[in-house]
């Protein structure tokens, strides 16, 4: 009688789990559902720059990213998370202030700074244009408006992230929505992406797939 086959030896689980995100997001309360449940293998956070979301994605060592929609998905599995509001940024002391939300007309004759990481591409009709040098970042676009130089329009994550004592934000009532979504490399879809996955859409430890 042939003697029994050994039972296969699993691959140990990675030593890390390594997840990018875009400025603004927060998914502090996912990292800390993943230390609970997956305590074997530490989950290290990496900012990613938006324009470079993609090429981080495919050739920066992540296993999934947290990025801002759209973007070129080819060779991506990507599932939405979640909608930003837009808001507009204003110097602490603006007349903009005056209301608790803006429109987009409301902004008529406004400078707009679009800094070059600008994620919204929005138009502003009438909006007088820059006479500088557009900043490199939002950050710096914020630091000129707290200045008291211009506006800048942006997700209301980021307009958090950077906030400041002298920079107010209104929402923008009929400003575009961003949007925000969990991706990965189609062809790395492990274990481990399968347990993230499941934690964003708030599956517990012991529910199916299903």
């Amino acid at each position: 009688m042939p003697a029994p086959a050994p039972e296969p030896i699993a691959a140990p689980p990675p030593a890390a789990f390594v997840l990018g995100a875009i400025p603004g997001a927060t998914p502090g309360g996912w990292i800390d559902a993943w230390r609970e449940r997956m305590p074997q293998t530490e989950l290290e956070l990496r900012t990613i720059p938006m324009a470079m979301q993609r090429d981080e994605l495919l050739e920066g060592g992540l296993d999934a990213a947290i990025v801002r929609l759209p973007f070129d998905s080819a060779g991506l599995h990507v599932i939405p998370l979640y909608d930003e509001i837009t808001v507009v940024v204003v110097p602490a002391e603006s007349h903009l202030t005056a209301v608790d939300e803006l429109v987009i007309a409301d902004l008529a004759g406004e400078v707009v700074i679009v800094p070059a990481d600008d994620v919204l591409g929005l138009e502003v009709p009438g909006a007088a244009a820059a006479s500088f040098t557009p900043p490199d970042d939002t950050e710096q676009a914020i630091a000129t408006v707290a200045a008291g130089v211009g506006i800048v329009i942006v997700p209301m994550s980021l307009a958090r992230l950077h906030r400041r004592k002298d920079a107010a934000y209104r929402p923008l009532r009929d400003g575009p929505i961003s949007s925000v979504a969990l991706a990965w490399p189609a062809d790395r879809t492990t274990a481990e992406v399968e347990a993230f996955v499941g934690i964003v859409r708030g599956r517990t430890a012991n529910s199916s797939r299903s």
